[in-house]
């Protein structure tokens, strides 16, 4: 059996106050609103962070899109995530700030390292770091990486990050740069910050489920999606024993204001009621889903008033983890 005192992240504030096996939480993409087109008003997010804080949601998700694509139909939260993140973390005190993700090919490693470091300090150790390998075409000759490579520059770029946090004055060499005589700071509040792969990133899963703090991954059928959580566990137990790594992911609703509305499929989610929500969510939980992510992009209904009613009959249910 493992000991948390063994494991940084498990000593780690955010991820205690999101993870706990065998428990959902649920956690907000930012933009909390609905929004037609690509571009959202970004109205009232500050107010809606806090009140999703009072409710009880673990965590507030930040996505990184450098660039807007229009055929791409999502710019995100707009802001750069490292800005909008410091913003965020100054108006609330409790919830967890997770990315989802950040593109590590295009940013260079030593910016991430500190930017996170500095973010989860900050925050007095709130910061989830959500990495991905990035997945708009036009990115990548914007940032001089070829998309060929990104899978490579991704698993480097990372070990660079994970490095420069847990070590001081240790040389630090890769393809495109070298650490020598300095020393990264300000370091994690734990011995690195918990950091969580995006669906593979061009990654095996016995490589996730080796290295990462747990997997973020896209929404299924609790049927489908069970599979997917099963040969996440055999893959953790094989990597790396008995130890903790969450199951992530990500959903779309549109919230009914009748409760009893059955779901009817939307993009990568559901139209449905609350109850059917309640449903959807326990049947995730009992497959071993650990925390999802409710974006309300698609949502018809203000999101102010949607965050109530999931905070007074959902949320209790699926909350933060405070004991």
């Amino acid at each position: 059996m493992y000991k948390p005192s063994t494991i940084p992240y498990l000593r780690h504030r955010g991820f205690q106050y999101t993870f706990k096996a065998g428990r959902l939480s649920l956690g907000l993409f930012f933009p909390i609103e609905a929004f037609q087109g690509d571009m959202p008003t970004m109205l009232n997010q500050v107010s809606l962070a806090q009140r999703a804080e009072d409710l009880g949601f673990s965590t507030l998700w930040f996505r990184d899109v450098p660039l807007r694509d229009p055929t791409f139909g999502d710019v995100g939260q707009i802001f750069d995530p490292w800005v909008y993140l410091g913003f965020i973390a100054g108006q609330t005190s409790k919830v967890a700030l997770g990315t989802a993700s950040i593109a590590i090919p295009l940013r260079h490693p030593l910016h991430t390292a500190k930017a996170a470091a500095s973010v989860d300090q900050l925050s007095g150790g709130r910061l989830l770091l959500g990495v991905a390998t990035g997945d708009r075409p036009v990115e990548f000759p914007a940032f001089g990486v070829d998309p060929d490579e990104r899978g490579e520059i991704f698993r480097e770029n990372l070990d660079i990050i994970r490095r420069a946090q847990r070590t001081s004055f240790e040389p630090l060499q890769w393809t495109r740069g070298l650490l020598a005589n300095a020393d990264l700071i300000p370091k994690p509040t734990t011995t690195e910050v918990p950091f969580f792969v995006t669906g593979n990133s061009r990654q095996s899963v016995d490589w996730i489920a080796r290295e990462s703090s747990g997997w973020m991954n896209y929404p299924r059928p609790p049927q489908a999606q069970q599979g997917i959580v099963e040969s996440w566990r055999k893959a953790v137990s094989a990597e790396v024993g008995d130890v903790y790594k969450p199951f992530l992911q990500s959903l779309y609703i549109d919230l009914d204001a009748q409760p009893s509305m059955p779901p009817t499929p939307i993009h990568l989610g559901f139209k449905l009621g609350r109850d059917y929500l309640m449903k959807l969510l326990e049947a995730l939980e009992a497959i071993g889903v650990d925390h999802v992510i409710l974006n309300l992009k698609y949502g018809r209904r203000p999101a102010a008033e949607v965050v109530e009613e999931l905070g007074s009959h959902v949320v209790p249910r699926f909350g933060a983890h405070t004991s």
